[in-house]
């Protein structure tokens, strides 16, 4: 009899985290490398932020909280969704968890049953399935083409609804490919839903403050508001306040829902670190003029990176609306051989090889869903990323 359970056969570790560890471990062995494959931007906590967190370590407030977070951070979260998203929610339709990941793995553990299935738009977050997996339901995918920016289609949507769909998880800007939905795409989309009375609605809104040029970010259940008693709306201060260690997201929702996942988080992890739930009520409430000084530096290094990768033939990579990500196509490099006779037959040959030969760090497109691809994340210095793209290029140009 084995020891481990036989959920976790039906899931795999994040391709994210192993590259990021295989890059790592190979930094310690003495190997030049540049990764690029974590999702974390290179900025470092703001000083108030970090600040409020000291304080409330030395003002004694290291005891537990409510599971799912303390009132005032609650109230703090009801008043971002209220002026960034015109959406309304008192407390008791709020949930604070230990990250993004864990508000998701909650909602999902507190709604599945056996045969629920989860739309899933393809390239996608690479632990969206898995979660979903682990918690007995059955993820569905519907593939995005880049000819259509990875987006979906309205038509799409509603061939995948059938009467076993549970949810709908949206995701804009998108990790991996950094797509952001117009309000006029979205609005499209919340029409297919409306059709759908008993689909729930999980929005992952985690990259909502990185957007760029003209791109204006919008949530599903403020473009459609009769959508408001079934959506999820989901977020967190991770991305957007360089905080990814920090482990707070957060949520709004039906109260039930709420309710529901109150009781998976009291049973698993219990209440988030008290003392970034502190830092994050500073996050929110205080200064904010660094987004868009970061921001800025993002916008840089994404048309640094997306230029440099168009010049390199068999690559195409389409300019990005938000996030800190680009996803570009290698269709033209499939089938070409590498310098040590190696066949090129996937993007995660591609990949491998890219880190073997000349030591940059990228994640494969297998791992989102969509192939042949790989994914950047440029939340790095430009000295970095112009070092990796001309390494990029060699590798290519290498290619037989």
């Amino acid at each position: 009899m084995s020891m481990l359970s036989n959920n976790l056969t039906r899931v795999k570790p994040s391709p994210t985290i192993a590259m990021s560890s295989l890059a790592t471990q190979m930094k310690l062995d003495g190997r030049d490398v540049i990764s690029l494959s974590a999702g974390e931007p290179d900025f470092d906590t703001p000083d108030h932020i970090k600040n409020a967190a000291i304080e409330a370590i030395k003002s004694g407030q290291t005891k537990y909280t409510d599971p799912d977070g303390m009132k005032t951070l609650k109230e703090a979260v009801c008043e971002k969704f209220e002026i960034e998203n015109d959406l309304t929610y008192n407390p008791n339709q709020i949930s604070i968890g230990t990250g993004g990941k864990q508000i998701l793995y909650n909602a999902l553990m507190a709604t599945l049953n056996p045969g629920d299935e989860v739309i899933i738009p393809a390239p996608y977050w690479v632990s969206y399935p898995d979660m979903v997996l682990l918690a007995g339901g059955q993820p569905v995918f519907i593939k995005a083409s880049a000819k259509n920016s990875y987006k979906i289609s309205p038509a799409q949507l509603e061939r995948a609804v059938n009467d076993k769909t549970k949810w709908f998880i949206f995701n804009s800007p998108s990790n991996p490919t950094g797509a952001g939905y117009s309000k006029n795409e979205l609005k499209k989309l919340t029409e297919v839903l409306m059709k759908f009375p008993d689909v729930l609605i999980m929005t992952d809104d985690m990259y909502e403050h990185l957007a760029y040029d003209d791109f204006v970010f919008s949530t599903p259940a403020q473009i459609e508001p009769r959508l408001f008693d079934r959506t999820l709306t989901c977020n967190g201060v991770s991305k957007a306040y360089a905080m990814t260690g920090w482990r707070i997201g957060f949520a709004g929702g039906p109260e039930n829902l709420i309710k529901a996942m109150r009781k998976v988080q009291s049973q698993s992890t219990s209440n988030p670190c008290t003392i970034s739930q502190w830092a994050a009520l500073t996050a929110l409430t205080g200064s904010k003029g660094f987004i868009t000084e970061n921001n800025k530096k993002f916008v840089q290094r994404r048309n640094l990176v997306v230029q440099k990768l168009n010049q390199i033939e068999g690559i195409s990579c389409p300019l990005p609306e938000g996030a800190f990500y680009v996803y570009p196509d290698i269709s033209g490099l499939i089938g070409k051989k590498t310098q040590n006779g190696k066949v090129i037959s996937s993007d995660e040959d591609f990949c491998k090889s890219l880190l073997e030969e000349v030591g940059v760090a990228v994640v494969f497109g297998s791992a989102f869903g969509l192939s042949p691809n790989f994914r950047i994340s440029y939340a790095t210095s430009d000295g970095l990323l112009t070092d990796a793209c001309e390494r990029i290029d060699n590798f290519c140009g290498s290619l037989s």
